[in-house]
């Protein structure tokens, strides 16, 4: 079992027991010993190595630390990593399926929907989890939908382009 625990618990050289909790991330099932006010991002980015969700404003008005939780797109940086103790946590890391990528990463590719490529995966998450919950099929829900994902560069036009593409082929099955 992992155990993760607090930067305030290390740097008093103590260690508080961790809460046990079993998480399926990316597929692969962790059993998982947590500090209780780890959160979800600071769980996948510093223990679990998996960077590619970044910490970009901590409060949840970004997107960049966007994962999806049972298919649900969160701000990770907000949720404690205990309170999903049996879910289902897809992170960028697990969304492409060995070589090849799922739709929507090659779609920000073909659609060049990326400059600096800081906010990528939480735009990416959040665009799956946006097509996961099936509300949005036009533009402007699109835009409204992943309004809470912040592009510093302004590559919205191309990143609704690419949500649309998927979106339209994944219509057209």
């Amino acid at each position: 079992m992992d155990h993760i625990t607090g930067s305030q618990e290390q740097a008093a050289g103590t260690e508080l027991p961790g809460i046990p909790i079993t998480l399926t991330i990316n597929g692969r099932k962790r059993e998982l010993s947590v500090a209780p006010w780890v959160t979800l991002l600071d769980l996948l980015r510093e223990r679990l190595d998996l960077t590619g969700s970044k910490k970009g404003c901590d409060h949840g008005q970004c997107g960049a630390c966007t994962v999806l939780v049972d298919g649900k797109r969160i701000n990770s940086c907000l949720k404690l990593a205990v309170a999903y103790d049996g879910a289902e946590i897809t992170t960028i890391e697990g969304l492409a399926q060995g070589e090849t990528l799922h739709p929507l990463q090659q779609a920000f590719i073909d659609r060049d929907a990326f400059q600096c490529g800081y906010c990528t995966p939480g735009q990416i998450c959040s665009g799956v989890g946006l097509m996961n919950e099936g509300r949005a099929s036009t533009r402007d829900e699109v835009r409204e939908l992943m309004s809470g994902n912040i592009c510093r560069c302004g590559a919205y036009t191309n990143i609704t382009d690419a949500v649309m593409d998927v979106l339209e082929k994944e219509g057209a099955k």
